[in-house]
């Protein structure tokens, strides 16, 4: 019998060390087991960070809030998106799920140029200075994007639509693409640069569970050549970057890792393929991120989850690997849960 300690906030005593994330997304081994997550929720960071409900959440700014949290749930960065660049779009459904369908700004040439691109040059920067100033020592910033290339061009058009634009309106397609395209490059050039950020991520959703939103000639189209510049951008300032992209991929790997050069990959799914599986597939080519199912993490016992992240640590033998939930920890995820999968990975420190 597993001890309940495993659902407890964990006591992170060893100081937190980006080299060991670097060795991951190098396909090496770290030093030690290596966590990665894309983003916790407000619940849990005030937790990780203060025990629990506290004053403090509401005064602190987020960031601090944010740093602290991460700090204390041993992972060696804080994942930022740098406000003040985002790609405006119309009133969507959001109670439950989101539509990819509602609120389309672009259906013409006419709507196209009314538009209001945002510049990039004009984010927030400065928020990468203040957030590198709450890090401990050791910890580094993985910056995000305000969503990815074809994410907002679906937000911008709609799903349906964008699918009829491709035949009836290429060139419109064509240019919706490189206007977001440019702007994402542009605004990873900035952020790479920062002394404090380590690594950036490019999270772009491209697929349901059993095939790519895209036909793979639309994709290498439209898509493939932005993420190549934005790849391009970031090891430029040498800096790895990592594809959090959610769905089927199996006919785009290649691609991802040959022609787009992404370090690693962030998302899995059971019930597309098991990140056990992908990661016995393609380690060694491109490091596998996360992968501990979210519908199993909720699903499963503290036991359960504890046990089949340990055995998932003992099977990365050959590095390339660090530990997380398959996509994110948001509200619906039970503490304890998450912190049994924390515990697989921190009981060796």
């Amino acid at each position: 019998m597993i001890s309940r300690q495993i659902t407890s906030v964990p006591d992170v005593l060893a100081a937190p060390n980006f080299d060991n994330l670097l060795q991951v997304l190098r396909c090496r081994q770290p030093s030690r087991a290596t966590l990665f997550e894309f983003f916790l929720n407000g619940d849990l960071e005030e937790r990780l960070a203060f025990g629990g409900k506290d004053a403090r959440a509401a005064t602190w700014p987020w960031h601090m809030v944010q740093a602290l949290a991460f700090r204390k749930a041993g992972y060696d960065y804080l994942t930022v998106g740098v406000p003040g660049f985002a790609f405006p779009a119309g009133d969507r459904h959001r109670d439950r799920s989101i539509s990819l369908n509602e609120g389309a700004m672009i259906t013409d040439w006419a709507s196209f140029r009314a538009y209001p691109w945002p510049n990039p040059d004009d984010a927030q920067y400065g928020i990468l200075d203040e957030v590198g100033n709450e890090l401990a020592d050791g910890m580094q910033i993985i910056v995000c994007g305000p969503g990815g290339v074809e994410e907002n061009v679906i937000s911008l058009v709609g799903y349906d639509n964008m699918c009829y634009m491709m035949a009836d309106a290429p060139e419109l397609v064509e240019a919706i693409f490189e206007q977001i395209g440019s702007r994402l490059t542009r605004y990873y050039q900035h952020v790479a640069k920062h002394p404090r950020v380590g690594a950036c991520i490019s999270n772009d959703d491209w697929g349901f569970k059993t095939q790519t939103l895209l036909s793979l000639q639309q994709m290498h189209q439209y898509l493939f050549p932005w993420h190549r510049r934005i790849t391009e951008a970031v090891h430029d300032a040498g800096k790895p970057v990592i594809l959090h992209s959610c769905g089927y991929y199996d006919d785009v790997i290649e691609t991802v890792i040959t022609d787009l050069h992404y370090d690693a990959r962030h998302s899995y799914e059971d019930n597309i393929r098991q990140v056990e599986e992908a990661y016995d597939q393609l380690h060694g080519r491109i490091a596998i991120l996360g992968g501990v199912d979210l519908d199993f993490i909720c699903r499963s016992t503290p036991e359960e989850v504890y046990t089949r992240a340990k055995a998932m640590l003992q099977r990365a033998v050959h590095g390339g690997y660090a530990l997380g939930t398959g996509n994110s920890v948001p509200s619906y995820v039970p503490h304890d849960n998450y912190f049994a999968m924390l515990h697989a990975a921190l009981e060796e420190r």
